[in-house]
């Protein structure tokens, strides 16, 4: 893994920081070639989370230079860019410019492997910001698999359906993708996928979504910056069409968003 803090190589020192410290927000593309999708939803994610966070305005054009720099002749690779403070780890009341760390790992490969979901009541906290604070993802994942599935979806406390771990919930009844309507982080491979979808011609709407109505879906699945459509086979006992058509139709949507130059 390669790791950089503000447009440099990163020292121990600079990474023991948000290794202890769980403050901080991030967002993850995957690069080829210097190339991404949806470059503007992510700098406008970091953009957005930074307001929140840190009370500041983000230095865009700087960040997208510290990215340029991280991946440049790496290929292929999945890159995160996580937003913290070397000198306000725990946060301020008054505005705060964060570092920039850059780290790149291996490209994500997606799968397309179906999954069973198993429901549980829970919400993150300050669910519409990409923050580092990941361990209710990681605890309801680790219970959903030692109870025998793949993952935890998540449902509020009005009983409706919100997301997944590590993931954003979309169904299909056919001719329609709905994606719930609850506090939930907007992805940016959701909102690529919307853009594609409409231009296939295929509806997208949002609305909220009763776990039982969700468990009565004819098909669905799971989507993030690494894959566009991942099929749900399940939610609890209620068994769902994994529908090979809609898996190829999210990828030529994803795929119809044009690659930008980081």
């Amino acid at each position: 893994m390669l790791a950089h803090v503000n447009g440099a190589p990163a020292t121990a020192e600079q990474l023991a920081v948000p290794a202890v410290v769980n403050y901080g927000h991030f967002t993850s593309l995957q690069v080829r070639d210097g190339h991404t999708r949806g470059l503007e939803l992510h700098l406008r994610r970091l953009s957005e989370g930074t307001r929140v966070l840190f009370g500041s305005e983000l230095d865009i054009a700087l960040v997208r230079e510290y990215l340029r720099r991280a991946v440049d002749g790496a290929g292929a690779v999945t890159a995160r860019v996580t937003l913290f403070s070397l000198a306000a780890p725990g946060g301020r009341v008054e505005p705060v410019d964060p570092d920039v760390l850059v780290t790149l790992r291996a490209p994500s490969v997606a799968s397309t492997a179906p999954v069973r979901l198993r429901s549980v009541r829970y919400q993150r906290p300050l669910p519409e910001v990409k923050h580092v604070g990941t361990f209710g993802l990681l605890h309801h994942t680790r219970e959903a698999r030692l109870a025998g599935y793949d993952d935890a979806l998540f449902v509020d406390a009005g009983g409706n359906v919100s997301e997944a771990s590590i993931w954003n919930a979309g169904f299909f009844d056919g001719d329609t993708v709905v994606w719930p309507q609850a506090r939930q982080l907007s992805g940016t491979m959701r909102l690529l996928l919307e853009r594609g979808l409409a231009a296939l011609g295929v509806a997208s709407v949002t609305r909220p979504l009763p776990l039982e109505r969700a468990r009565a879906q004819r098909s669905a699945f799971l989507c993030n910056s690494g894959n566009p459509g991942q099929p749900v086979s399940a939610i609890d006992d209620a068994e769902l069409s994994v529908d090979p058509e809609l898996t190829a139709l999210l990828r030529r949507a994803y795929e119809g968003n044009p690659l930008e130059r980081i």
